[in-house]
């Protein structure tokens, strides 16, 4: 081992720790190492900004905007529609035709759109089957991360890999449709798991049910003010069977500007005090009736405003693209900018101890909304929030929304039967969105998930140090050594388990992309040394490091469904490891037979 590889391991170890504690966003630290490698002369000026050149990384930013263009024709939702139904004649085939779309969606649009669309159908349809949407956000997730297998353009983390194989000298570019030879089979028992088996795993985290008329997604914490005239004053939580008679934990209490965290239920309240309390919204509105408390918000609700008929109640997820990530409600100024309320935040896992105005938001956080209807259907077509409520039946009657559709064969079919690359056929269709104006430039810039493309450019030039360096020969030697302690004849199996196996431990806790961008230079060195046929092994670094069903970090869709869900870490280790175990066992059998070694 030269000191040169120590370095790099080093890095990688110091980046994959920063990926999992979250020192830094994602893209960040990822333009650290790349600096870090840059100034210590691993790389030069051309190869240090090669990823954002990258025909793999232009695709994808093209694929962003064929995808908004697609989503604006409201043609996901309007077959939805009319999925649901099949859900009136048959739970089993409405699921199983519901979760097959989506799968078939994600093999050609972006895998985090498609479950911003279909997640508030997936409550709806939680409901019409008297079921906790919880036992139906994972499956929807799954079922995108397996759609995102069938092709090449299905994930980032396959043209990732087709970008750095095709690199090597002698080698076939993987096909369009090529990944479909397991993907299918792949999709097939996916789907068999989700509808049959996860449903049974996974707890009822939520209810059905809620003053929303919709769904209820949890409980949330909010803040309640004790008035003179509250049974409250001067008696304790005990004393009224707060938790017994409301099922509501109140966790703190701030009294004149002090916070009392402990002997909660018997201390004795006094007027002014603001209880902060988790629970249903339900089971708010009856406290406030009952023990004449003052339900809070960012900014406080005339009676006017409460009352007013044209105001609904709906739970937002707030999503990675808005500018209020990183900010607190306040300073957001989001009554003003979006002429609604925020009754209530929730997120999973975390217990907030100051007032909601304060809160600093996360992405996937979810808020309770209250104002008028249009200012929340503003919100949902803002792109910010993902509005759980009821959608649309109808077609968008957006310009040429029929030509969308044709781009989207069009560049398929062009990459597909070697007439362009993918690169050429996805730069033409977004030319022809454009010149239609089928989608405007703003639109275009703003589809495009900049902290992904910013992630991938600054990881591909980490994966040239790996090569440079040895590291990748180094560690394809270690594996190889294991491999080949196994009998002859089943060293190729023991080595693709072993590369399957380590890709799927670095996916569910880092990126994918990183996990791709690593992983493919030590599968092309270690058969190299072995003499295999690499196309089977770099395959299988491909379906390994989209298969992150294991932990909600490991894929975005997977923390997308987390909180609207109610889940805890562990349900996804619940339902998430026995379902990669089968596929690994699976690839290890299959893939050799599909791509001979």
């Amino acid at each position: 081992m030269t000191p040169d590889i120590i370095l790099v391991l080093s890095l990688l170890f110091f980046g994959f720790i920063m990926f999992v504690i979250e020192a830094f966003s994602i893209d960040v630290t990822a333009m650290i190492l790349l600096t870090v490698l840059f100034l210590l002369g691993y790389l030069t000026p051309e190869e240090a900004i090669s990823g954002f050149s990258n025909p793999a990384v232009i695709t994808i930013a093209f694929l962003f905007i064929i995808s908004r263009a697609l989503q604006k024709t409201g043609i996901l939702e309007y077959l939805i529609i009319r999925i649901r139904r099949l859900a009136d004649r048959s739970m089993i085939l409405g699921r199983a035709v519901y979760l097959f779309t989506i799968g078939i969606a994600s093999a050609v649009v972006n895998n985090t759109a498609i479950v911003a669309i279909f997640m508030p159908v997936t409550i709806r349809l939680a409901q019409k089957y008297k079921m906790s949407p919880s036992k139906m956000l994972i499956p929807l997730s799954y079922a995108a991360i397996l759609g995102g297998t069938l092709t090449l353009v299905g994930t980032s983390t396959n043209l990732l890999v087709n970008s750095i194989y095709i690199s090597q000298p002698g080698v076939e570019p993987m096909g369009m449709f090529e990944f479909m030879r397991y993907g299918i089979i792949l999709m097939g028992v996916g789907l068999l798991y989700v509808l049959f088996i996860a449903p049974l795993v996974l707890p009822s985290r939520t209810s059905t049910s809620s003053l929303t008329r919709s769904y209820h997604l949890g409980g949330y914490l909010t803040e309640m003010k004790i008035t003179p005239e509250s049974p409250l004053n001067g008696k304790t939580c005990l004393d009224r069977g707060i938790n017994k008679n409301y099922d509501v934990m109140v966790l703190d209490i701030l009294r004149d500007d002090k916070m009392i965290t402990n002997m909660i239920r018997l201390t004795r309240l006094k007027v002014g005090d603001i209880l902060f309390v988790r629970g249903t919204l339900e089971n708010f509105l009856r406290m406030k009736e009952v023990e004449k408390v003052t339900l809070l918000t960012d900014e406080k609700l005339t009676q006017e405003e409460l009352e007013q008929e044209d105001n609904i109640l709906v739970e937002c997820l707030i999503t990675d693209k808005s500018d209020l990530v990183g900010k607190s409600l306040m300073t957001g100024n989001f009554r003003r900018r979006f002429g609604a309320f925020i009754l209530a935040i929730r997120r999973e896992g975390s217990i907030f101890r100051k007032k909601i105005a304060h809160v600093v938001l996360n992405a996937y956080d979810t808020l309770l909304v209250y104002g008028p209807e249009n200012k929340v259907n503003e919100l949902s077509k803002s792109g910010e929030f993902i509005v759980l409520g009821e959608v649309q039946a109808e077609l968008s009657k957006q310009r040429f929304w029929w030509m969308t559709i044709l781009v989207i064969i069009g560049t398929i079919t062009l990459a597909a039967l070697g007439i362009m690359p993918i690169v050429k056929s996805a730069m033409l269709g977004v030319v022809i969105l454009l010149a239609l104006k089928i989608i405007t430039p703003q639109e275009s810039y703003q589809s495009i998930n900049w902290q992904v493309i910013v992630l991938i450019s600054a990881l591909i030039p980490v994966g040239i140090v790996i090569q440079k360096t040895g590291t990748a020969e180094w560690i394809g030697g270690f594996i190889s050594s294991v491999a080949r302690s196994a009998p002859e004849e089943l060293q190729p199996k023991v080595l693709l388990g072993l590369i399957y196996l380590l890709t799927i431990i670095l996916t569910e806790i880092s990126s994918n992309a990183a996990t791709a961008i690593i992983m493919t230079p030590i599968a092309l060195a270690v058969t190299q040394q072995m003499g295999f046929d690499p196309r089977a092994f770099v395959f299988a670094v491909a379906f390994a490091a989209s298969a992150s069903f294991i932990t909600p970090v490991g894929y975005q869709t997977n923390l997308m469904v987390y909180g609207p869900g109610g889940y805890k870490f562990s349900d996804y280790i619940r339902v998430g490891f026995p379902l990669a175990l089968i596929f690994w066992l699976m690839a290890i059998y299959l893939l050799p037979i599909l791509w001979p070694i």
